[in-house]
């Protein structure tokens, strides 16, 4: 239709084979650990530490926020929060895609840790299923200035000249972008959704009919065109009601989901 919109480019999709004797994959986002949030880190623990899953795929937002892979310091939240990732890795496999706040996750922790880099995004082959995983952030196109704002500090110049600045400077500029994120979110009525149209069009040339992303916290399954599915992962709070930590578990059988809390 005459002016109408035109969709972005679409990108390129990396490709992830499970490995066939695998029985279950689970999906999890947007826990935004942080320090204050112990009861969130201690949960994700148990999880991590207990599931019978043969893979865990974290589609972004592990971190609250993550100023860069030098900050695990001795003593420091970061170096025990990779510590539990690097234990969870000797008993399955665990693969990372960051997200809008912890974009700056790079090659070392991951390296250390044992973690396999998902590119966002990336289509899993399981079972003869294709299912295209995303954080979610880069659909959600009716959210302009933070389109804009993504671009920028996705780009190798702003990623070398922030992590060039000392940790304590970095601590301050990423508290102060989490708040003006908040801000931003508080002062619109909706936060902005995935866009349908969008994300049709990506899974249409992954051949994928189901994807599968976080960001939005609206934790739930639809058929967002004929054919095509999507599943919304739930973010996690076990500090302050109502408490929430649920997993997307992918079988040969479908998707279930998994409430921890309850």
């Amino acid at each position: 239709m005459a002016g109408a919109p035109s969709l972005p480019v679409l990108p390129a999709f990396f490709e992830f084979t499970a490995d066939p004797v695998w029985r279950a994959i689970e999906f999890v986002s947007d826990l935004h650990l942080a320090r204050e949030l112990p009861s969130t880190v201690e949960c994700w623990k148990d999880y991590l530490h207990n599931t019978g899953a043969d893979a865990v795929f974290i589609l972004g937002d592990l971190f609250e926020a993550w100023i860069g892979d030098d900050a695990r310091e001795p003593g420091s939240f970061e170096l025990a929060v990779a510590e539990v990732l690097s234990d969870a890795t000797t008993r399955r496999t665990v693969g990372f895609m960051v997200g809008n706040r912890d974009f700056l996750v790079g090659a070392a922790l991951l390296r250390d840790c044992g973690m396999t880099a998902l590119a966002d995004p990336t289509v899993l082959d399981a079972w003869g299923q294709r299912v295209l995983l995303t954080h979610g952030d880069a659909l959600c196109l009716d959210d302009q200035p933070y389109q804009a704002f993504r671009t920028e500090v996705r780009s190798e110049a702003w990623r070398r000249a922030f992590l060039g600045r000392p940790l304590a400077q970095r601590a301050q500029v990423a508290r102060g972008m989490r708040d003006a994120s908040d801000a931003h979110k508080r002062s619109q009525a909706v936060w902005a959704d995935v866009d349908a149209a969008a994300a049709v069009a990506w899974m249409h040339a992954a051949g994928a009919r189901d994807l599968v992303h976080g960001h939005t916290h609206r934790p739930g399954s639809e058929l967002i065109a004929p054919g095509f599915t999507r599943h919304v992962l739930s973010d996690w709070d076990c500090d302050e009601p109502p408490r929430r930590a649920q997993v997307l578990r992918l079988t040969r059988d479908g998707f279930t989901r998994i409430d921890l809390v309850s």
